[in-house]
């Protein structure tokens, strides 16, 4: 297998690769141009190219793209895209302590990892993984959906029930627009504008970059928002300390990758909540500049790349927005991906391959190389920072649908975000409250729709042993962010004290 992936590269392939890895990083780093966007652009710039040179430019797009979102995530409080969420939880806390190099050096370092894990699994387990994504009902995906809601407890760590509310509005929010099973407008208040919902990004930039802008005129000071990069190097020993949280998260990633319509958001903030729960004593308190809360997040978000491939190249199902972009493009240039794909184009397969390890390495070099010079912009004064990044904002919104509507969504998300942060409630759970209602919303009614027919509504809903074991996955969740049960369990676990006979 490994000598048909050589094979596949040659000096233009690598070429290709890096000059679609650099329009990656700045379309990722980007606030509203997203990766999708530019993949879809490709696709018509590239339909006459040959195939190996298209799959070539949009694989080093679509690799490092998913990674230079955490490069405004850190530096600047707003995630590139929504993968990159969980990554601004202690991301920008770094930046604020002057720590935003450091931050980068790990956020490179185990994006590549996260990458070529996903890679070498989808190498080594495409069809395995397959068969597992394919045995997912309606139901599982809900429930999926639902465990990913329980984590909020891990995106605000000073009150769960305020991080439950944040995201029930944002599950709430995801509502708006026209129902996809009955075709009826919802919450639309008679606006045609609302009719296709509210846009994911807008409100991003919104709850985390606008916001931020409000957060920082508030403190009525003008000082850079970090006094210093930090010039502490991170050694290769020191980075290798936090491979088996990285290993973890990146299962998390390529698994939660393979399923589709779930995709980078869901797995990185899972992965977050898990490694909140494993590491048992983190140099830093979660959410206020733990390095594992990058190593984590960046890690699953880019072994998400792996998953993603490997139902759309093995089922014609693509696992996120990306690849069903490079879906269209094989079936632009006459490829036919599916249960064939090994046996008629199996050349594709090691090509993609091919081009998504130099797309890892291409990280490595773009976020050593270009990153910290990026992040030199955390240093400019804030009367000049600030104003920029409200118009990048502007831009970000708009170009999202060339649409003024979109800037104005952008504005009250802003303003609303400022508020739930004056007032304690995290805005990262509202986030992830828009990312899974949609899913949840379509999912479960299509879940109740195939159980009535049986006899028993409940058993034909939840009798399958993946819904069991989610169904379990969501009651252990709920309940470890309880007080009153985690005392519970270390009393229970606690060594009582021997008592000793007296003399």
């Amino acid at each position: 297998m490994f000598e048909q992936i050589l094979m596949a590269m040659d000096l233009r392939f690598i070429f290709l690769v890096m000059v679609g890895a650099f329009a990656g990083l700045v379309v990722g780093a980007m606030p509203g141009l997203s990766v999708t966007m530019a993949t879809a652009i490709l696709v018509s710039v590239t339909f006459t190219w040959a195939v190996k040179d298209a799959m070539a430019l949009m694989m080093g797009v679509y690799v490092v793209g998913v990674f230079s979102g955490a490069i405004s995530a850190i530096l600047i409080n707003i995630p590139g895209a929504p993968a990159s969420v969980a990554t601004t939880l202690d991301g920008f806390p770094m930046t604020m302590k002057g720590q935003a190099r450091k931050a980068l050096w790990i956020a490179t370092f185990y994006s590549f990892i996260g990458t070529l894990f996903g890679l070498i699994m989808l190498a080594l387990v495409a069809r395995p993984v397959t068969k597992i994504a394919l045995q997912f009902s309606p139901m599982d995906y809900f429930l999926l959906a639902l465990f990913g809601l329980t984590t909020v407890g891990s995106l605000t760590s000073k009150n769960f029930l305020k991080g439950l509310l944040s995201a029930a509005f944002g599950v709430m929010i995801s509502l708006i627009g026209v129902d996809p099973i009955m075709g009826t407008p919802r919450f639309t208040f008679g606006s045609l504008r609302l009719y296709a919902g509210i846009s994911l990004i807008a409100a991003l930039i919104g709850l985390f970059g606008f916001s931020e802008i409000l957060i920082q005129i508030g403190q009525r000071s003008l000082a850079p928002i970090a006094g210093k990069l930090g010039r502490e190097k991170v050694s290769l020993r020191r980075l290798l300390r936090y491979l088996p949280l990285s290993i973890q998260s990146a299962i998390i990633g390529t698994v939660i990758g393979a399923l589709p319509g779930t995709g980078g958001p869901v797995a990185s903030l899972i992965a977050y909540d898990q490694a909140k729960k494993t590491v048992r004593k983190p140099e830093v308190p979660f959410g206020e500049g733990a390095v594992e809360g990058i190593v984590a997040s960046e890690s699953a978000n880019n072994a998400c790349i792996g998953g993603a491939l490997i139902p759309m190249l093995t089922l014609a199902v693509p696992g996120d927005a990306v690849t069903a972009v490079l879906l269209s493009a094989m079936y632009v240039h006459g490829l036919r991906p599916g249960p064939l794909l090994f046996t008629q184009t199996p050349e594709l397969f090691y090509i993609i391959i091919a081009a998504g390890i130099i797309g890892s390495l291409a990280i490595l070099l773009l976020g050593v190389g270009v990153a910290p010079l990026m992040a030199r912009m955390v240093l400019i004064p804030k009367k000049i920072l600030l104003p920029v990044v409200a118009v990048l904002c502007m831009i970000g919104a708009y170009a999202i649908n060339s649409s003024v509507f979109d800037v104005l969504i952008m504005a009250i998300f802003g303003f609303l975000g400022f508020i739930m942060r004056r007032k304690g409630y995290a805005v990262a759970p509202m986030v992830l409250g828009i990312v899974l209602g949609s899913l949840m919303d379509a999912n479960f009614r299509r879940a109740v729709s195939l159980a009535s027919a049986g006899d028993n509504l409940i058993i034909s809903m939840f009798s399958r042993p993946i819904s069991i074991v989610l169904v379990a996955f969501i009651l252990i969740s709920l309940l470890s962010n309880f007080g009153f049960v985690k005392t519970g369990i270390r009393k229970l676990f606690a060594r009582k004290p021997t008592e000793t006979k007296e003399e």
